[in-house]
């Protein structure tokens, strides 16, 4: 049986509690915001300390979101450590369990805020995290759900970025937790078993998806090559360098 719990505050302060409680782990939702309205990349963040299980669950975590939105990987594999120039370390760091911070879907992107605010993405966003929660800590236990922005006592009225179209990040990574707790504290470990999902795809690959749909796929990329997009032209040029 699972129990969630909610914790507020400022981040900090989230994860002594968690701690104190004895969390088995401990997740932070967030949506993604960009100047740009195509950015529509999935990233999970993990603190610099973080254990390689913490790093498993959110690699798999982001390639469910991938796979289920045709959302591209962000960082490597989907994670990125220690998030952007260290933003994303302290709402972390102080954890005692694994522990990571989520980015699925970026609230700028038009087509990805429309996700975000319906009821079947809201679902399929609650259920991802759900089952990657069941997948990592099959056992059942005390799990730390922390909203992002929202509830913090330096800054109470922040809710993050705001969404293409209405609506605040943060309102509705809340509404995806609540939903996440509802499967959680309902699964019966009788029922049908979660498919884990291990994170094989290639680390350097370059995919196009449609729709959601893979219609090509390049695996020969070197870790060094520098990949440049033209939207002008709609061209991506891969540089590679010479030894």
């Amino acid at each position: 049986m699972y129990q969630v719990r909610f914790y507020k505050g400022d981040y900090q302060w989230r994860q002594k509690q968690a701690n104190q409680d004895k969390c088995a782990a401990y997740v932070e939702h967030h949506f993604n915001s960009s100047p740009s309205i195509q950015s529509d990349y999935s990233v999970v963040i993990t603190g610099y300390n973080a254990s390689e299980l913490s790093k498993n669950w959110g690699k798999s975590y982001a390639l469910r979101i991938s796979r289920e939105f045709g959302a591209p990987l962000g960082g490597k594999s989907g994670l990125l450590i220690g998030g952007y120039n260290g933003r994303g370390n302290g709402n972390l760091k102080y954890t005692y369990m694994p522990a990571i911070l989520l980015e699925p879907l970026f609230a700028s992107n038009p087509i990805q805020a429309e996700w975000i605010r319906s009821a079947e993405g809201q679902d399929k966003l609650a259920k991802i995290l759900a089952d990657s929660i069941i997948e990592f800590f099959p056992d059942g236990s005390l799990i730390g759900f922390s909203v992002g922005h929202k509830y913090k006592t330096s800054r109470p009225s922040d809710r993050g970025a705001p969404l293409n179209g209405g609506g605040v990040e943060a309102d509705y990574a809340e509404i995806v937790m609540e939903k996440a707790k509802s499967v959680l504290e309902k699964f019966s470990p009788s029922a049908v078993p979660v498919t884990p999902v291990v994170p094989t795809m290639p680390t350097n690959d370059i995919r196009v998806i449609k729709d959601g749909k893979e219609l090509w796929v390049h695996t020969d990329i070197d870790e060094d090559d520098e990949l440049i997009w033209d939207p002008e032209n709609r061209v991506l040029y891969i540089s590679g360098q010479s030894t």
